[in-house]
């Protein structure tokens, strides 16, 4: 059973991963730099200081308040950390890791997965906010892809070529979709989509992207006919901003199934 103390890491490692897909969220669909620029509050541009970005706990001890302005901070940046947080600690735990003795590939895999994860989170906070996935994200991917394919060669014996090529459809559709852009003045949001399915498939393989499909489609089911009969007795309609995109549903269902497959593979003994 995995120790305490990295429950305890995970966590923080979470957290700190947490703010800063909130900073990211907000500043990629503005392309601002989100590695060098000093993090500031969106209202007053005051620079934050040390003691302002302790993720969770400056926003227990300022009470969801800017230390300069009084201005609120949404509940929902408290709440993403926490989730993230959670996550990474039930990724931790799914893969069956322990401290001693030391698991090399086990390590690197959750390495991997931490930094898969962490698209994912950005991907579904931009998703939620502009209703669209950045290309910028899809790039990450493509390095966090490489990477794993790296991993794949060196630590374990699973057959990268399939990888490979989903890599060169990946590179292939985004200097397609640049030509698009280009034209158009616009992203292609199917293109992107597609994209973002074969790097899940890259990392998570087949049979989850299977999964990832079959339970979106659920997912956004079961919701429509809720909202169907909320809207049909209250008789209003629902607007294009009330509908939730693809790739949300998408990477949320792929986080719970790749949690709950792992799960299944470390812990479950089959007879």
């Amino acid at each position: 059973m995995i120790e305490t103390v990295l429950v305890v890491i995970l966590f923080i490692i979470g957290i700190y991963f947490g703010s800063f897909f909130t900073l990211a969220t907000y500043r990629l669909p503005k392309k601002e730099n989100i590695t060098h620029k000093h993090s500031y509050c969106p209202n007053c541009n005051h620079k934050l200081g040390i003691l302002d970005l302790i993720p969770v706990f400056s926003y227990v001890f300022l009470k969801g308040k800017c230390r300069y302005c009084k201005n609120k901070i949404g509940i929902r940046y408290f709440l993403y950390e926490i989730l993230t947080g959670i996550v990474f600690v039930l990724f931790g735990i799914s893969l069956k890791i322990s401290l001693y003795p030391l698991d090399i590939e086990k390590i690197t895999y959750l390495g991997i997965g931490i930094l898969y994860l962490s698209s994912l989170f950005i991907i579904v906070g931009i998703n939620k906010e502009k209703n669209t996935i950045q290309k910028s994200v899809i790039y990450y991917g493509v390095f966090v892809s490489i990477i794993y394919i790296i991993y794949s060669c060196t630590l374990t014996s699973k057959n990268v070529y399939k990888y490979a090529i989903y890599l060169c459809f990946i590179i292939s559709l985004m200097i397609l979709d640049t030509v698009h852009f280009k034209r158009n003045l616009k992203n292609n949001e199917t293109i992107q989509l597609i994209n973002l399915i074969l790097y899940m498939m890259i990392i998570t393989g087949e049979k989850i992207i299977l999964l990832t499909v079959v339970f979106t489609i659920l997912i956004m089911g079961i919701e429509n006919i809720i909202k169907y009969f909320k809207y049909r007795k209250s008789s209003k309609v629902i607007t294009n901003k009330e509908k939730k995109a693809i790739p949300l549903y998408i990477c949320i269902s792929n986080i719970i199934l790749v949690i709950g497959m792992n799960f299944i593979q470390n812990y479950m003994i089959i007879k």
